[in-house]
């Protein structure tokens, strides 16, 4: 350790958390620099979408959703690791959530100001961006969506604001230290506004699609006002979020070659991740059953003629229940896998396979099917600049956890972890 930090500068030095080991400036502009070229390329990309318009995406009437749609509702299911994480630890009282909580805080921000970005885009139009805020369409679920999305962003920002508080030179200032501690004590009540904010979002973003009667294969009854779609995205969400959240800490402590948590915050993950995963599942499950033998039906249409068309046969229906669906939560939950590392790692990557295969299916499939009798099947392919906008928001993300790893707090157990080790 005395090596490592004999290579930091002085204002290096002064920065990053006291009594843990971070990289010299140069190998850490090494490692930011690939990041920033990626960064560089998604802002042309995105420049010319902006610019030229969406003719630069092969997106068109019949694919008005795309790769950004299908990545945005992956990222907000994954970040929603920061909602649940919070909501259990503050209300619920799961303390070993403690130790990762800033870093699900980290991610959130993350993905949710990613998602909001690549929405500003997919908009096409920025200079009417403000429209849904001043001329709403009540009687859209986008609407909601648009609402609660852009309030729980601003709730992850105020969230994220203690954490830089906390850095050992901003302490130093008395006004900023009362003011992130009075802030601190509020954490309760963002953590629960935030969690009814993602609910709401979170169910009408599979609304969205179990509303669409013209589209047979995402159509679903369901409770009142809301199709079942509405609650299977909220408990998918909720399953892979814990699941997302280990798997980031483990990517962060291969790369940074040390121990951030202890192996029972990895087995608490997994055993919330694996009860959420096997209730979705089941629920997902019943849903199918009703929809190929009740809904798909009554609507004059045979349930499997939709996995007719290549490449989406019925292997897509059953990799998503069995293989990223009843598999890992029994590897989450089985008590000879159960809390083991790398059983938790490999079910949580099949788990958030499985929700990201979920929202590729109702996003491309459903759009790519017929739903007349003289449509064709469609299909689509992304263009270079779709992808690389995307990979800005990838870039992004990397590049702001780095910078708060670097300079924040974000595991509080690291600390002892590496004393334990020298000792």
């Amino acid at each position: 350790m005395a090596r490592t930090l004999d290579r930091l500068t002085p204002i290096t030095r002064a920065l990053v958390p006291r009594g843990v080991r971070r990289c010299s400036p140069g190998a850490f502009a090494l490692w930011l620099a690939p990041w920033f070229g990626l960064l560089a390329a998604g802002l042309y990309a995105s420049w010319l979408c902006l610019y030229e318009g969406l003719n630069q995406t092969n997106m068109d009437n019949r694919f008005a959703f795309g790769l950004w749609i299908f990545l945005d509702l992956t990222v907000i299911a994954f970040g929603a690791g920061a909602f649940f994480s919070g909501f259990l630890l503050y209300v619920m009282k799961v303390k070993e959530l403690r130790a990762v909580i800033n870093s699900a805080v980290v991610i959130g921000l993350i993905c949710y100001s990613g998602a909001v970005a690549i929405l500003a885009i997919d908009v096409g139009q920025p200079l009417r961006a403000w429209f849904t805020f001043w001329h709403p369409n009540v009687h859209s679920m986008l609407t909601e969506v648009t609402f609660c999305i852009t309030c729980y962003l601003v709730v992850l920002a105020i969230e994220y604001v203690p954490l830089v508080l906390k850095n050992r030179q901003l302490k130093q200032v008395p006004q900023l230290l009362v003011f992130e501690w009075e802030l601190h004590k509020l954490m309760p009540v963002f953590a629960l506004i935030g969690t009814l904010l993602s609910f709401f979002h979170q169910g009408s973003l599979g609304g969205l699609y179990g509303v669409l009667i013209g589209r047979p294969f995402a159509f679903r009854e369901g409770f009142f006002l809301w199709p079942t779609t509405f609650f299977l995205f909220i408990l998918s969400a909720a399953a892979v979020g814990p699941g997302f959240l280990a798997l980031t800490t483990s990517c962060v402590e291969a790369i940074a070659r040390r121990r951030l948590v202890t192996d029972a915050v990895y087995g608490k993950l997994g055993k919330i991740s694996g009860w959420m995963l096997l209730v979705y599942v089941m629920w997902k499950s019943l849903d199918t059953l009703v929809w190929i033998n009740g809904t798909s039906p009554r609507a004059g249409f045979s349930a499997f003629n939709f996995y007719q068309s290549p490449p989406f046969g019925t292997w897509v229906l059953f990799a998503e229940i069995v293989l990223f669906g009843f598999i890992p939560a029994l590897m989450l939950l089985h008590k000879r896998t159960a809390g083991r590392r790398p059983f938790v790692l490999i079910a949580a990557a099949l788990g958030c396979a499985g929700v990201a295969l979920n929202r590729f299916v109702l996003t491309i499939q459903t759009l790519a099917l017929p739903t007349l009798p003289f449509d064709e099947f469609m299909t689509y392919a992304p263009s270079w600049q779709e992808s690389f906008a995307f990979l800005a928001v990838v870039a992004y993300g990397v590049i702001l956890y780095s910078l708060s790893y670097r300079y924040l707090t974000l595991f509080p157990q690291e600390r002892d972890l590496s004393e334990n080790k020298r000792g």
